[in-house]
This record gives structure tokens, sequence and C-alpha cells, in this order.
């Protein structure tokens, strides 16, 4: 096993090994590992003080910011109120100054009293309590060893955890599931005792001890789920719940939210009450022994455990589980099951979870339940991802704001009064607003937050071009509105409007500018002449050009911005006039092509494509941009320009997507061979860029379309995409059969061996 141990973040201190009920689906004591019958009742004092300098050097050792202390049993309610005030004591003690201390203690609530919950409110404990349900379901399993109901006196001491002065330590409620209770019942009951957190639990089970299916269902538990789910649905989640949460969570990208489902390393370990240190407390199902790892707390660092074979198998995520597992589409969400789970005495843990069927069921049931709801409407909707973009950069400008915590001084202070006095007015607003949406604004803004987190000196600097932009949709909106500007080598370069000569090289300074004219005028602060810009090109005035391409579709072409050099190859320089037209009509030329070849995505592009950027030959590092902008390289093909133009416009949508939306989780856990170059293996994130770029590309060269269904299919039967990235790959499924189904590659013209720039 390669890799560093996963630091231990939680650990679970058994306080007392025995428990006041006796429920016959108990993992401690009805199942395989019956070493309960051999350890102290009672956690001692020495195992208390070692714990806690053991997990106080542990934290120290990893710089851990917080840990978790979560006491067990049994029922650890029984050790009583002076041994647990003793555990907080000695923990409290140990981890001050080290990391911040999280206590939690699970119990079946029977003891529950004011007495201990003014020790729990004095430390700060929270109260997680077991609770399978209504009365019916709950007794069915949870009762005293002479058969009476344990709810009358669970529900006692839930009441009294949801009293007003001790709600605030109130973790939820854990339910184990049983398929032949009412799932609406359960779920029912559970809400109405208003938990902040409901926390669902298979019953342990391996392949050898194999959970109860009446019916013979290989899908029971996930069925019974799902009536739960829908039923949490139509009251409107009223509570958040574990399981579902986790579901939800792995399947739009994020992570697993508990131990049982996904592929996040285990990072809790288990000390017995003699001090025994043990692996997760459900392998006790599995065999006797199955937990144990022959470490203590006298003789052993939490490091040691951390290093174990047994510990190290569960912190492996992908390559711990099965082969099985490791094929299967769901398995990002499942995460092959709980370790527990997967136990069989033939192949030992190398199996998929005895519960497979069920989690596999229970992840697509949720998903087909959810996907139109969660999948980011930026997907599917051209306008939303242009204002999901523009959302993003306005988030990315208060986080700059608030990054700089004043570094700015007055000259940032200014203008961000100023543009909050643009946006009080309609004009004001729109004037702002073309200016954050420009593409380049968004790189300026990225570059400036890389720098204030690297802590380069000249950040702080570079940002305080805001006033340039402010000044900018001042002119733009036309609004009586004098905003000061630095300029540079006596130069003045404002956002997508163009740049103005107003000193001599080399000279710095500050200048007022102020719409004026169907321009703006500029002047020097303490007074000076007053310059007026507007119009095309002259010895002092050099504006952003305007083109229009196919007759009606407007662009800028952008050969100015500081900010736009951001492509895979170099920024072209300030074009002449000739070449500018020049450049403008073979573009026109291109845009004509694709207008006759593939009508629909000209369509697409004339609403996206905001600025052109000239791009001279050779290799660029890239850097992120806002959506609208693409760079193009000159040629007099027509048909290698609109195949740039074409691959610059597919690759700049599925970055701007990738921006707002998370299409995959996991990328490079598996490799896949490109159907277009079989020799070649990537990650699917490359996979999905070159498929969907080749998607669009087959309107314009043939053989393009090659491979493609097969990538689909690859794609399709993949862990990694989210419900956004399986409706995407649906889109372009409908993209090719709406295009090249109906009207097959008649379309198609013969390239000149293009190469796109990206």
């Amino acid at each position: 096993m390669t890799g560093p141990a996963v630091p231990f973040r939680e650990i679970i201190l058994k306080v007392h090994s025995r428990c006041d009920l006796a429920c016959d689906h108990c993992y401690v004591y009805e199942h395989a590992d019956q070493s309960w019958r051999t350890r102290p009742k009672t956690v001692s004092d020495h195992v208390i003080a070692r714990t806690a300098q053991r997990l106080a050097e542990h934290a120290k050792t990893h710089a851990l910011p917080s840990v978790s202390v979560i006491l067990h049993g049994g029922e650890p309610l029984l050790a009583g109120p002076a041994r647990l005030r003793r555990v907080c004591e000695e923990f409290g003690s140990a981890l001050s100054g080290v990391a911040d201390l999280d206590l939690r203690i699970h119990t079946n609530g029977l003891q529950l009293s004011p007495r201990y919950l003014d020790l729990f409110d004095e430390f700060g404990v929270r109260v997680g309590i077991s609770l399978d349900g209504d009365r019916a379901a709950n007794d069915r399993h949870r009762r005293f060893a002479d058969g009476r109901s344990s709810h009358p006196l669970v529900l006692k001491g839930v009441e009294l955890l949801r009293q007003d002065r001790y709600s605030h330590l109130n973790l939820g409620l854990l339910c184990t599931v049983d398929i032949e209770n009412d799932p609406h019942a359960v779920l029912d009951a559970l809400i109405a005792l208003d938990p902040p957190l409901i926390d669902f639990l298979l019953p342990h089970a391996t392949w050898d001890e194999q959970p109860p299916r009446p019916d013979g269902s290989a899908t029971a538990y996930a069925e019974w789920l799902l009536a739960v789910f829908d039923r949490w649905q139509e009251e409107g989640a009223p509570v958040p719940v574990r399981l579902f949460s986790s579901v939800l969570s792995t399947l739009n990208g994020g992570p697993s939210l508990t131990e049982s489902l996904g592929l996040a390393p285990t990072d809790l370990v288990v000390v017995e009450t003699d001090g025994q240190l043990e692996q997760v407390d459900s392998l006790k199902s599995a065999y006797e022994g199955a937990a144990a790892t022959g470490f203590d707390v006298f003789s052993h660092s939490f490091d040691d455990v951390a290093a174990h074979p047994g510990v190290r198998a569960r912190q492996l995520g992908l390559a711990g589980v099965s082969e099985t597992c490791r094929r299967c589409p769901v398995v990002r969400s499942c995460g092959g099951g709980l370790y527990t789970h997967r136990y069989s005495a033939a192949n030992d843990f190398d199996n998929p979870s005895v519960y497979c069927a069920d989690l596999e069921a229970l992840v697509r049931g949720i998903e087909a339940r959810t996907s139109a709801a969660t999948v980011s409407p930026a997907v599917a909707e051209r306008h939303a991802l242009v204002a999901e973009q523009y959302d993003l950069t306005r988030v990315l400008l208060a986080g700059l704001n608030e990054a700089l915590d004043g570094r700015g001084g007055a000259r940032w202070e200014e203008a961000w009064g100023l543009a909050g006095t643009l946006e009080a007015s309609e004009d004001g607003a729109a004037g702002l607003d073309s200016v954050l949406a420009h593409p380049y604004t968004r790189t300026w803004l990225l570059d400036v937050m890389e720098g204030l987190h690297a802590e380069r000196p000249e950040a702080v600097g570079q940002a305080l071009r805001l006033p340039a932009y402010v000044a900018a949709a001042a002119v733009r909106s036309g609004l009586d509105l004098a905003v000061s500007v630095d300029y540079r080598d006596g130069r003045l370069f404002l956002p997508t409007l163009g740049e103005l000569c107003v000193a001599g090289p080399g000279d710095t300074g500050r200048v007022r500018v102020r719409a004026a004219d169907g321009g703006f005028s500029v002047r020097q602060e303490g007074g000076g002449r007053r310059i007026v810009a507007r119009g095309a090109d002259s010895s002092d005035w050099l504006p952003v050009r305007q083109f229009t391409a196919g007759g009606v579709h407007e662009f800028a072409l952008d050969d100015l911005d500081p900010y736009r050099d951001c492509f895979d190859a170099p920024a072209a320089p300030r074009l002449g006039r000739a070449d500018a037209e020049a450049w403008a009509e073979g573009v026109s030329r291109a845009w004509e092509l694709l207008e006759r070849v593939t009508p629909a995505q000209a369509a697409d592009a004339a609403e996206e494509l905001t600025t052109v950027t000239p791009l001279v030959a050779g290799r660029n590092a890239r850097r992120p941009h806002g959506y609208g902008a693409i760079g193009l390289t000159m040629t007099e093909d027509s048909q290698a320009l609109a195949v740039q133009l074409l691959s610059g416009l597919r690759r700049a949508r599925l970055r701007a997507l990738l921006d707002v939306t998370d299409l995959f989780a996991l990328d490079g856990a598996w490799e896949y061979r490109l159907p277009w170059e079989w020799n070649r293996k990537v990650p699917f994130s490359r996979l999905l860029a070159d498929t969907y770029e080749r998607v669009g590309l087959s309107f314009l060269v043939p053989g393009f379309m090659d491979g493609v269904p097969e990538a689909l299919d690859m794609m399709d039967g993949a862990a990694e995409p989210t419900v956004g990235g399986m409706r995407l790959l649906r889109s372009l499924r409908d993209e090719v059969r709406g295009a090249h189904g109906a009207s097959g590659m008649n379309g198609l013209v013969k390239p000149a061996d293009p190469e796109p720039v990206r």
C-alpha cells in the first residue's frame, strides 16, 4: 500500500461495554465478535488519560485543526455522570491549545436526564439518539431483556433534548432499517420529533450472514428507502437525511457525507474500555477479532494504528474496492458500500457489498427522481450559461473586494463606491454589466486573486485597475460621472473601449474620465488640456474595433486588452487598419461557411460569441477567461478558419460549463482509449472534451464522427459523470441524431489539414 496513512480525525471511546437494552440486531452483542464479554464494564481513569494524551500527540503531529471524540458503548450513559465528566475534563485539558475538540455521545436515550444534559451543556457534548421510528417499528428490535417496550422512555429522552435549554446539543436520530416496518410510518414518526438530522443505517450483514429479505427481492432495501425518499420529498424534505444528502452530493460531484457510502478514506479509530485500539466497530459483524489491531493506548500511538494493514485497506478509496465495483458506474456514489458488508469467508473483503443491488437501485432511483431539478440550467440552456457566467464574475469581484481587506486604499474605495453609484441607475447598471461581462475582465480578476493568494507584491497594484473598468462602464452608460483613472507609459486603456495616448512614453499619472460627445473626454488631474476620444483610429486614439459577420452579427475585435493573451497561441499585437479589415473579412467568410454547413451551431455562436482576438503562430500558456471570447490565427483558407472558429467555440462552451457546474468527478481514476487514437489512453475529462469538439467539427471535417458513438457509450457507462455530465452526454447524442441522423454528412467539405487553436 503506497502513500502516507490518513490521520485520524475522529475517535470512538467506549466508556461502558454493557447495555440496558437487548436489541436483537446489535453488532456488539449479537454478531460474530463476542469480545465484549472480556472487557471491563467501565473505562478507567488511566485509559481516559492515556487516550487523551495520545489524541493530543496525534493532533499536534498532523497539525489537525479539530478532532472529534464520540462517547459510545454499549450504552455510554451507564458510565454515570462522574465518569463522563472525567472524560470531558481530560480531553478538554489535553487538547487545549492543540486542536478544537468536538465532543459527542451516541445513546439509546433511556437514561437521559437533566443531570446528564446539564453536564453535556457545560462541556458542549452533542447528543445523538437511536430510534427506529414509531412504536411498532422501534419495538421490533429495541426492547428490554424481559421484552418490555423501550419506546416511551426513548421518546421521553428525545423530548427532554428538544427543550429550548438543551436543543443546541441535539445531533439527531439514528434509525436502523427494517424492511418489515412501514417506511412512511417510520419517517413520519421521526420527522414529528423535529430532529436536526436523520441517519438511516442498513442492518449489519455479510455474505456469510446475509440480511433478511422476506419476499426474496434483491433490491428490497432500496425499495424501502426509496419509499422513504418519495415521502420525504413529498413533505418538502423538512429534515436533512444524511443517506439521501450523501447520494445527492456524490451524484453532483461532491463528497460522500457518510462512512457507509462513497470512496472517502476512513479517518476514525475505536478505543475499547480496556484501552485496546481497534478498527471501525461494525467489523465485529464479520468474524471474531475482525476489528482487532493488537495495539493499545499504553504502548502504541495512533500513527501505529493508522499504518495497520486493515486500516490502510479502508483508506485506499477506489483501489480498495473489488474489481466488480471498480467497473460499476455507481461506485463513486456507493463506494462499494460499508467495508463490513463486503465480507465473506471465501474472499475476505474483496467483494461488492452484500447490499450491492440495493445500493445501485437506490443511487439510480434517486438520480432518476432528482436529475431534472439538480442539473444546472446552464447545461441545457445557453441563456442560463451566460447568466451563470456573469454571476460568477460578479462573485469574483466581490471576493476580490473582501480579499483586499482595505489594502486597496482610497483609490479602491472610491472606484468601488462609484460602481455602486452606477448600479443605482438603469443606464449605469447596463454599462457596468457590459464591462463585467467582457471575457477578459474575468482574466484580470483571476490574475489578481491568484497574485493576492501567492502574496505577490504587484497584486494590489493590479487590483487598482478597477477604476478603469468603472470609467469604461460610466462612458458606456453615458452618465455624467467623472472617474479618476491611472495611466501607464503615457497611455490610458479603458476595457471594451480602447487605448488613448495622454502623455509621453514612460509617463505615469492620473486623469479624470467623463462621457462626452458620443465618446469620452479626459483631463489631467490638477488641470491640463482636455482630450476627446471617439470614432476610428487616430494618432492618439486606438479603439476596440467592431466587425460584422454574416451581415448581422457584431463582435469585438479585441487586439488591445492587456489580459487578452490567454490562449494556447500568443496574442497578436495591434493590427493596422488594412490588416484588421482583411482579418474581419476572413472571419466573415468563415462565418458564412458555418451558416451554410451547420446553421444551428452558427445560430448558437451568434448568441454566445462577443469577442475575437487575433493570435500569431507559436505556443503560449493558456489562462482562464470569461465566456464569449475565442482566439484565431489568420489564414486565407476559409475552411481552416471555420474549423478554428468552431473548435474555439465548442471548447469555450465546455470550459464555461465546467466553471459553473461539476460535469464529472474522480477524473484520472480510470483511463480510456480514444476510439480515434486507440493506442492512447486518456482520463475522462480529455475523452469528454475531445468528443464534445468532434461532434461539432464533424459538420466540417469528414471522418470526425468516426468513434464518437463508441466514446459516448464509454462515457455513459463510466463512473465519473455527475447528473449534469449525464445530461450533457444525452444532449450530445441528441445533437448527433438530430443533425447527422436527419441530413447525413452531405454538408461536409474537405478541410485543408487545419490545426485548431484552443
